[in-house]
């Protein structure tokens, strides 16, 4: 089934040009990519915020709310870099605190009561690393998020759509589908930081990009996503309303594809390819 999955992939993505890993890492931060909000009004109808943990605040980092789409009702997750300068410093950039990683467990949790599907948007370097964070519990929350997703008793679709870094990204992304746009790139550590621990050298960067493995051809032979949604030439932001066209498609697909299944099947077989991460044999 995977294998099937990849072919058509592959097809479906296939390019003229070569970039580099480290061309793929710069397409993925450029600031006039689509951003969460691009998303929310190009694929979805009638999107409505529900904000707060319940317990400190509401994270801009990581928005959610509910949402229609093709015929499903369904929740909205991801990260929200913003666009201005205001709105990067509102949301940290997408780095989303533990109180956003706990908001989403409570609308996803609100999902599951509904049998509404759930819908995530990875796009951050990784999860706040400041003080206040460390001492709420960032790593608890992030852990606490990969526990409640792979059980979660509804459908859940994933899309990385820019930078997908490490735990902060990891924790909204366990899903039943994991799809990638094109030039997204997914790592457990940006290449400069793996160049600086390995090398003690920033300027090795593109060496540790294409070392790494992060963009979506590596990872989908790797098993580690399931399909590739193609992005215009030159980038999504070059078209941002045919890339999110492009994405409302592979989602809508997704969706349809875990409507029948039942329940418990869907978590078996989340919870198995959880399980078969990492074993490439």
């Amino acid at each position: 089934m995977a294998t099937a999955r990849a072919k058509t992939s592959d097809r479906k993505t296939a390019r003229p040009s070569n970039p580099t890993a480290m061309d793929r890492v710069k397409l993925a931060r450029d600031a006039k990519r689509p951003h969460l909000k691009d998303f929310i009004a190009n694929v979805f109808d009638d999107f409505e915020e529900l904000h707060g943990d319940r317990l400190v605040n509401d994270d801009r980092g990581l928005v959610g709310g509910f949402a229609s789409l093709g015929g499903f009702n369904v929740l909205v997750l991801g990260h929200n870099k913003g666009e201005t300068v205001e709105e990067n410093m509102a949301s940290n950039f997408g780095m989303a605190n533990p109180d956003g990683y706990r908001k989403a467990m409570r609308l996803a949790k609100l999902a599951e009561r509904f049998r509404n599907p759930v819908v995530t948007f990875v796009d951050t370097p990784g999860a706040y690393p400041g003080r206040e964070a460390e001492e709420r519990g960032q790593a608890e929350a992030i852990a606490k998020s990969l526990e409640f997703f792979a059980a979660l008793r509804t459908p859940v679709v994933v899309v990385v759509t820019g930078e997908g870094g490490s735990g902060g990204a990891l924790a909204i992304a366990v899903g039943d589908r994991v799809l990638m746009m094109e030039n997204a790139v997914y790592s457990v550590i940006s290449p400069e930081g793996c160049a600086g621990i390995l090398w003690r050298d920033g300027s090795k960067a593109p060496e540790a990009a294409e070392a790494l493995k992060i963009t979506a051809p590596d990872l989908l032979k790797l098993g580690a996503i399931d399909e590739i949604v193609p992005e215009p030439a030159g980038g999504a932001q070059k078209n941002r309303k045919a890339a999110c066209s492009a994405v409302k498609k592979a989602v809508l697909a997704a969706l349809k594809d875990l409507a029948g299944m039942p329940v418990d099947e869907l978590v078996e077989r989340r919870y198995a390819r959880l399980r078969a991460m990492g074993d490439f044999y």
